[in-house]
Order: structure tokens, then C-alpha cells, then sequence
């Protein structure tokens, strides 16, 4: 049985710290509410070892003649000797991170399984039993506790939020709320492998620009510390008329002066970052930022798109699975983060009670495209299921198109801002150590 450490605080006010075995963790906060605790914290800090099974009962004589020869010290002794490298394996075992590798091949598992129909309980003991990870297989053996005890697996999985994203938790409820868990695991490895390989993408392209992005500006910084002031050490040395590049004296000034004054800068960013953080921990604040995440240059279209296609898809399942449309947006809803979406989404339930389309505050929010809303007016006066799956093939073709304009244009802005630092490199830098090069300055030392 899972281990939890919590902190809670009783109705006095006084925080309390203990260590308990809980089948799950929401039954230790059932548990900690009933006895007048609020929870503040619960970790889990151990795991459900495996069950050995069970050995044929011995003769108890037979037991006694035993024990009466047996040394228990010697047996004391070997239970608590660990070798070192024994003692690193298991802290690490237990430590080890939870790689998005581990979730795909969870969910590609399970989903195997379900298709195989097998139960909730049985999948989740076939793949307990296999799960090399004992972090994860901590997790996976509190989501079976969880329903064991009668629990849906999101309600478990929304503890570990860290570990299971926002939207694969939801799809996971979508499916379990519908009674389509295998079409829900289905749709959850495709987000995961698409997900997956969209970050490939991103990473080779972001990642080389950006090593040599931060490049360029050591070489600029240390350049104008060490190469700038020997050049101009030169320079006086000599006695020299030549001056050094006006933008690159300016620069060396700056430097010196952020160096000098480090704390100046070092505050004021500080208070830049706070106050966007807490500006987006605002209603106001966060409903802005969310908007422009769908307005932002390159990537705001595709986010939007990404959005309205699990929309879509939530749709999709609940409406083949006989909900109603209001009902199928209610529980749809709940795959979406962003709030510019879900107000759209809660406009669109007003305006079902009222008797007026649903479809029109998506129209009239200016994001989605014309082609999408015709696609669903289409639906509503013929067969809403079926031009919805055609709606879904065509929106994973437009992501495809948009991804595409992206790795297009993405290499092209880094390129620029690299390329921009580059010049601006050799102008302050290079451009000095030219000047030192061709040797010029020495006729102006010498008054030639």
C-alpha cells in the first residue's frame, strides 16, 4: 500500500506532520477531513511492493522445530545489510523521473489492453506488473487503489497533474464519463505522438539557433571585456591618433557600466517579471494573455487550431455516444485551458437555452475559419456526427498546412536575429582587431 507523508493544519491553527499508508491519496484527504485536518501538502514517499504469492502452509510443528535451531541474529543481521550499490539503486529506483516516454507507452499499453477488453482492474495490474519505472509504477499502483475503491482513474490522475498533462487527463475523462475509454486512449497516444513530434520539430530548429545566438553574445561580451581594452591599451601606448569604432567604445561603456551597476538591471527585470506574473494571475490579466496566445506572430494560429481540434474531437465521442449537443459541449468543455476558448464555449451553452445557434460565438469571435463554421451549420441540417468526423479530418489537414508554414518561417526570424547579433558582432569586435591587423596606426604613432 502507498506511503504518504502530509502536513495539515487542525482547526487551532497548528500544522501537524505525519506518515501514514493511504490506499489512495484522495482517501487520505477523506480520511484528514473527517478527523478536522485540512490538508495542505501529501506526498507519496514509497510504493506498494509487489505480492509474492502465497507459500503451502507448513506443519506448525514442523515451525516450532525450526525456530527452536534458527539463529535470529544472523537473520536481523542480513535483513538490515545493504551493500552500497544496492542502497544507490533503490534511491535512484525510486527517484527516477517520469519521462513522457513512459506515458506513451502506458497509454499505448493500456489502450491495447482495452481493445483486448479487459477491465480497468486487470489492465491496470498487466501493467503494473511490467512498469520498470518505480516512480511511475507508484502512480499507476495509487490509480488502481483509486479504482478498486470505486473511483473513476481521472479523479486519481488530476493529483498528478505533473506527471499526466491537462488535456490527457481531460480525454481520459471525456471517455470514462461517455463510456468510450478505448476511443478516449485511442485519440490520447495520437495527442502524445503528435505532441511528441511537434517538439522534435521545434527543438531542431530553436535549439542550434539558439546555442548560436547565445554564442555570438559571449563571444560580444567577452570580446569588448578583454580584446577591446588590450587594443586601446595599444593605442595609448604608442600614442596613436587612431581611435577605435565609435559604436564599439559606446559598447565597451555599457558593459562597464552594467557590470558597475549590475543590481540596476538585475531589479529591474525582476520587477518586469513580477509584475507580468501577476498581472497574468488577474482575471482580466490572464483572459489577455490567453488571447494573445491565439493572436501571437507564427505560432497563435496554430494554438487556436490545436484547441478547436480537441474541441472538435471531445464532440466527436460524446455525440457518437448518444449525448445531447449541450450535454456533449458541457463535458467537451473540459479539454479546453485556454480562456478566450471557454468563453466562446460558455456563450455557446447560453445561447442553446435561449433557443439560438451554437455555432455563432465561434462565428463572431473572428478565430475560426469560415470553412469550419459552414462545415458545422452543414451538420446541424443534415447529420451533425457525421460532418463533425469530416470537420476533424479537415482540421488535422489545416494544422498539417500551418506546421508547415511554421517550419518555413521560424528558421528565417532566428536567422535574422542571429544574423543581426552577427553584424553587430563584427562592428564592435572584429572590426578593431582589423584595425590592429592591417597595422595603420603605427604610421600615425610614428607621424606618418
Amino acid at each position: 500500500m502507498p506511503v504518504y507523508t502530509y502536513r495539515a493544519m487542525t482547526k487551532s491553527g497548528v500544522i501537524v506532520r505525519n506518515r501514514v499508508e493511504s490506499s489512495s491519496r484522495l482517501n487520505l484527504i477523506k480520511s484528514l477531513k473527517s478527523s478536522n485536518l485540512l490538508p495542505i501538502s501529501i506526498e507519496q514517499v514509497s510504493y506498494r511492493a509487489n505480492k509474492t504469492p502465497k507459500k503451502q502452509k507448513r506443519n506448525v510443528t514442523d515451525i516450532q522445530e525450526i525456530m527452536k535451531n534458527v539463529n535470529t541474529t544472523q537473520i536481523r543481521n542480513k535483513k538490515q545489510t545493504l551493500s552500497l550499490k544496492e542502497k544507490v539503486n533503490l534511491y535512484f529506483a525510486k527517484t527516477e523521473k517520469i519521462t513522457p516516454r513512459d506515458l506513451v507507452v502506458f497509454t499505448q499499453n493500456f489502450y491495447l489492453l482495452k481493445k483486448a477488453n479487459f477491465n480497468n482492474i486487470h489492465a491496470l495490474n498487466t501493467i503494473i506488473e511490467s512498469t520498470e519505472n518505480l516512480s511511475f509504477r507508484g502512480i499507476l499502483e495509487d490509480i488502481l487503489a483509486g479504482v478498486e475503491a470505486g473511483e473513476n482513474m481521472y479523479t486519481t490522475m488530476e493529483y498528478y497533474s505533473n506527471v499526466f498533462p491537462y488535456i490527457y487527463i481531460n480525454m481520459i475523462k471525456v471517455g470514462e464519463l461517455s463510456g468510450s475509454l478505448t476511443t478516449s486512449l485511442e485519440q490520447a497516444v495520437k495527442y502524445l505522438d503528435d505532441t511528441e513530434a511537434l517538439n522534435k520539430k521545434l527543438r531542431s530548429i530553436l535549439i542550434p539557433n539558439i546555442v548560436q545566438f547565445v554564442l555570438l553574445l559571449v563571444m560580444l561580451v567577452v570580446g569588448t571585456l578583454f580584446a577591446i581594452p588590450a587594443i586601446q591599451g595599444i593605442f595609448d601606448e604608442l600614442g596613436t591618433d587612431e581611435k577605435l569604432p565609435a559604436i564599439t567604445l559606446w559598447f565597451a561603456d555599457f558593459v562597464d557600466m552594467v557590470i558597475m551597476y549590475w543590481y540596476i538591471p538585475v531589479f529591474i527585470i525582476v520587477v518586469v517579471v513580477a509584475a507580468i506574473i501577476f498581472y497574468i494571475n488577474t482575471p482580466k490579466g490572464k483572459y489577455n494573455f490567453h488571447y494573445f496566445k491565439y493572436k501571437m506572430p507564427i505560432f497563435g494560429e496554430l494554438i487556436f487550431a490545436l484547441d478547436f481540434s480537441r474541441l472538435m474531437k471531445a464532440m466527436l465521442l460524446n455525440l457518437q455516444n448518444g449525448m445531447r449537443i449541450q450535454d456533449s459541449i458541457e463535458v467537451s468543455k473540459n479539454v479546453i485551458k485556454n480562456y478566450v476558448m471557454l468563453s466562446i464555449i460558455e456563450t455557446s451553452i447560453n445561447n442553446i437555452l435561449i433557443g439560438s445557434s451554437w455555432i455563432e460565438p465561434f462565428e463572431k469571435s473572428g478565430l475560426t475559419k469560415p470553412m469550419m463554421t459552414e462545415m458545422l451549420k452543414i451538420g446541424m441540417q443534415t447529420d451533425l456526427t457525421e460532418m463533425m468526423g469530416k470537420l476533424v479530418e479537415y482540421m488535422e489537414i489545416d494544422i498539417d498546412n500551418i506546421m508547415t508554414k511554421i517550419m518555413k518561417a521560424l528558421p528565417q526570424v532566428v536567422y535574422a536575429i542571429v544574423g543581426a547579433v552577427l553584424i553587430f558582432f563584427v562592428l564592435v569586435v572584429l572590426v578593431p582587431c582589423v584595425q590592429v591587423y592591417m597595422g595603420n596606426f603605427l604610421f600615425s604613432a610614428y607621424g606618418v
